[in-house]
């Protein structure tokens, strides 16, 4: 029988389960589509993209008429449905500012004292006046290390024989007030709360010596004593002022082992406005007031600028402290008047050299003649001594800037404006705060047109700086504490310290800026015109002076390589009312009277100011000019070669002799052979030099011409819809600012100059022995100086290497990051800054690692401490 089938039960399937072969697809072709409809998406996104950048760089690659970028036109922009010519902001930036206004600021600020670290209602208040105008702000503090006067004392001792006239054998026979005097004309010098008559940074103590004229302190004055066998040890120097910064004479006259320093201002320095030639005095005429007294810095500036205990890095709260030794005196001076050092000066008279009897630089400008004064050097006999009593309290304490911002379209170039607000009297309508006055104008005017619609190409960052005075304080902490986002973002720092004292125009510059400059006062109606029309260009001598030091640009032109301006009227004429300079005469009741009269002078600097600003920040060429940088250099190879030789004239004018007379080389010395031999060995460097200047001009050529022609294609009418064209204009713009940028940089050395690591630029500082005065190839220069020609060797490698590295940054496509080139500024600066030499608690020096910052200023505004982080490294 077969076998019986399986019966069904309820797991059975109903129906029949079938083996089936893979579906077809519906679409064989569904992968392609797909692919076709991403590829065609991502064409349409990239497509709105590029309209996208294409309308908010719209400034960049104008489509309108006048934007040449060197003439009297610019990059002016369409924004938010507003369109503000260039006519129209130059309008704004012309007819804005108010002499009355500008008077207005002056009578606030000169109204108390404003000391650095005590002057913080002013930083608020104009905080306070930016916002209203529509610049956001905020103030940025740090935690510095300054000294404020307790008591100090100058008498003239005689030797006493009576018991009666002294219990200890001496008797007073002058003392110095140390006092200015009160004027009834002059509400500022009867306040009482004035601030004391002192040296910011100078050392406490009680000495008693005799003393010694040392004319102006220069380090060849000094030679001179010397080799005329003047002891200066235990000595105290009587110095005059001027010529080189105040500190430097007390430094030179701490190293040769003198106990204090006296200086005063001599009236021969005034030219032809004196109380001898019959001029009155102040405030009965334009001559210096016999009680004027000089306050000051005493910091070794030409060393390091700002806080002496961070040399290199921001002091902020908790911030490691370093010893002072070495910049700023272990010995204690005083400024006096002229009239009270009168009494001094005569008690030298028949003592030891006379003036004359050394050589013609001690002659110069002695204008106390007619006071009975013979200017004997001395030193005083041995009865007859000075006892200088200085008591300083030093104390760490805060320091306010002020920070404004503009924020542009491009984020990753900045311009940065700043003025310092401090003064050392209650007054300071010259310095600082004529500048101060010229800078609110300037941002009222900007407020004027952002209310408008207006809006830069470039981010604006404007400062009211804190602590200038004792050695440029708060502008030097804020550039070391953002050193990293300025190296990589900051096109031009734009500096007004004095902004008005004269009605004669001055400035010194970066080369690469010389031409902004001559375009924009070519610009602006001058107010002292003798033909109708005239501009202050053309009763302006032209001269720039090269940038050394003495006002807030240091940190910026020769420690972060930031190209740098700083122009006022602050020149000198034949019969200018005398410049109380840091004296209680500084006074706004001086500026009303014979500074200024009628403020007009205040608004031509806010107009000067404003126009450079805005060709800085809103052309979309940068207006920079590199052959005028190339030029420089070769004049400035000239003047070493003249070194070398005897081409070198004989120096004639004022900077020129003090120039001479701080070369720390003994003139005239004979050469050595060997000497001779090394002398010639170093020529063949400066050929070499020679011959990598001819290649970094034809590069600055060559890319002056290309921003020419990028910017006559930028004044043609470029549609919308021809995206690439306007693409690549675009990037042909950026890149050549990005060129433009990596010049000044270039000539940064990590390592620093012989001696003064803290400055950077080999080819810009302070001379080291003027201070004020700049420099060209200081440290070549010194080592000619010194004779070293080995060490001039040295320094022409190390420059020419920065020249090629210049050379080659210009003459490659790179990018903001320097990507596309990484070699470029190799073997000079190779942006080193990045990490910064930093002591821990315990005192052991390491670097500290830097997060790359922001490259757009933080538009919160809280503080730019959140841009970048840093903390110490542990593995290095």
């Amino acid at each position: 029988m077969a076998k019986a089938e399986k019966m069904a039960d309820e797991s059975t399937p109903l129906i029949t389960t079938v083996r089936v072969g893979t579906v077809p697809r519906r679409y064989p072709h569904q992968t392609l589509r797909r692919f076709c409809t991403v590829a065609a998406s991502s064409s349409l996104i990239a497509l709105l993209v590029t309209i996208l950048i294409t309308i908010v760089f719209d400034p960049v690659v104008p489509h309108h008429e006048h934007r040449h970028r060197h003439h009297n036109h610019g990059g002016w922009a369409e924004r938010n449905g507003k369109h503000i010519s260039f006519e129209e902001l130059r309008t704004i930036l012309l007819e804005t500012p108010s002499s009355e206004k500008a008077e207005e600021w002056s009578k606030y600020y000169t109204s108390g004292p404003h000391l650095a670290g005590k002057n913080l209602s002013q930083a608020e208040w104009t905080r306070d006046r930016w916002e209203e105008w529509g610049v956001k702000s905020h103030i940025v503090a740090y935690d510095t290390y300054i000294n404020y006067p307790v008591d100090h004392r100058l008498a003239l001792l005689e030797k006493s024989e009576s018991e009666s006239e002294s219990s200890d054998g001496w008797k007073v026979a002058f003392e110095a007030t140390l006092e200015e005097d009160v004027l009834e004309e002059d509400p500022t010098s009867a306040l009482e709360d004035r601030i004391p008559t002192f040296h910011g940074y100078s050392a406490s103590g009680n000495v008693t010596g005799s003393f010694v004229y040392v004319n102006y302190g220069t380090y060849w004055d000094f030679e001179d004593l010397l080799k005329a066998n003047v002891t200066l040890e235990g000595r105290i120097a009587v110095a005059r002022y001027g010529g080189i910064f105040r500190g430097l004479k007390v430094k030179r006259a701490q190293e040769l082992g003198m106990v204090g320093v006296v200086i005063f201002t001599d009236p021969g320095d005034d030219g032809e406005v004196t109380e001898e030639n019959g001029y009155g005095t102040y405030p009965n005429g334009p001559a210096r007031n016999p009680s004027s007294v000089q306050r000051g810095s005493v910091q070794f500036l030409s060393v390091a600028p700002g806080d002496p205990t961070t040399p290199g890095y921001p002091s902020k709260p908790g911030a490691p402290r370093q010893p002072v030794d070495g910049s700023i005196p272990s010995i204690p001076s005083i400024p006096i008047s002229y009239v009270e050092a009168i009494p001094i000066l005569k008690a030298l008279n028949g003592h030891g050299p006379s003036a004359k009897d050394l050589n013609e630089y001690w002659t110069r400008n002695t204008g106390l003649g007619y006071k009975g004064v013979e200017y004997n050097i001395g030193p005083s006999p041995d009865d007859v001594v000075l006892n200088l009593r200085n008591e300083q309290d030093y104390t760490i304490t805060p320091m306010w800037d002020v920070i404004g911002i503009i924020n542009g379209t491009i984020p990753d170039e900045v311009v940065v404006v700043g003025n310092h607000r401090d003064a050392w009297i209650a007054g300071g309508a010259g310095d600082p705060n004529s500048g101060s006055s010229a800078l609110n104008e300037v941002i009222r005017s900007f407020g004027v047109a952002l209310a408008n619609g207006w809006k830069p190409l470039r981010t604006i960052v404007f400062a009211s700086w804190d602590g200038e005075e004792y050695g440029l304080v708060g502008s030097t902490e804020w550039v070391e504490e953002y050193l990293p986002w300025l190296s990589a973002v900051n096109v031009a720092y734009i500096n007004v310290d004095v902004g008005v004292r004269s009605p004669v125009f001055s400035a010194s510059a970066a080369p690469l800026l010389h031409k902004v400059l001559y375009d924009v006062t070519a610009m602006v109606q001058s107010p002292n015109q003798t033909v109708e029309g005239q501009t202050v260009r053309d009763v302006w001598d032209g001269h720039i002076s090269t940038m050394g030091s003495g006002s807030d640009f240091t940190a910026f032109q020769d420690h972060a390589g930031v190209p740098s301006l700083d122009f006022g009227f602050g020149g000198r004429s034949k019969d200018s009312p005398i410049y109380q300079y840091h004296s209680n005469y500084d006074s706004f009741h001086w500026m009303s009277e014979f500074g200024d009269p009628g403020f007009i002078y205040h608004t031509t600097m806010a107009q000067i100011l404003g126009l450079t600003i805005a060709k800085l920040s809103d052309t979309p060429l940068l207006a920079l000019n590199a052959t005028d940088y190339a030029v420089a250099l070769g004049s400035y190879v000239d003047k070493i070669e003249d070194k070398l030789s005897s081409a070198e004239k004989a120096p004639s004018t004022e900077e020129e002799i003090f120039e001479f007379r701080a070369r720390t080389a003994p003139a005239n010395k004979e050469v050595s052979g060997d000497a001779d031999v090394e002398a010639e060995a170093f020529k063949a460097s400066l050929a070499q030099l020679r011959r990598s200047l001819k290649q970094l001009k034809s590069a600055a050529v060559e890319l002056d011409t290309k921003a020419e022609k990028l910017a006559e294609e930028a004044d043609e009418h470029i549609p919308w819809w021809r995206l690439i064209k306007r693409l690549k204009l675009l990037r042909d713009i950026r890149a050549t600012n990005a060129r433009y940028m990596r010049i000044e940089r270039a000539f940064l050395y990590p390592g620093g100059l012989d001696g003064r690591p803290w400055f950077k630029h080999v080819v810009f500082a302070p001379g080291l022995w003027t201070g004020y005065a700049g420099a060209v190839f200081p440290s070549l220069a010194e080592s000619i100086d010194n004779e070293d020609y080995l060490n001039a060797r040295k320094w022409a490698d190390i420059i020419d290497t920065c020249i090629k590295a210049a050379t080659k940054a210009i003459s490659v496509c790179i990018d903001r990051g320097g990507n596309d080139c990484p070699d470029a500024l190799k073997g000079c600066n190779r942006m080193s800054q990045l990490v910064l030499m930093i002591p821990d608690a315990a005192g052991n020096i390491g670097p500290i690692r830097i997060r790359r910052p922001h490259k757009k200023y933080p538009p919160t505004l809280s503080a730019l401490g959140d841009a970048y982080l840093f903390d110490f490294a542990s593995d290095y």
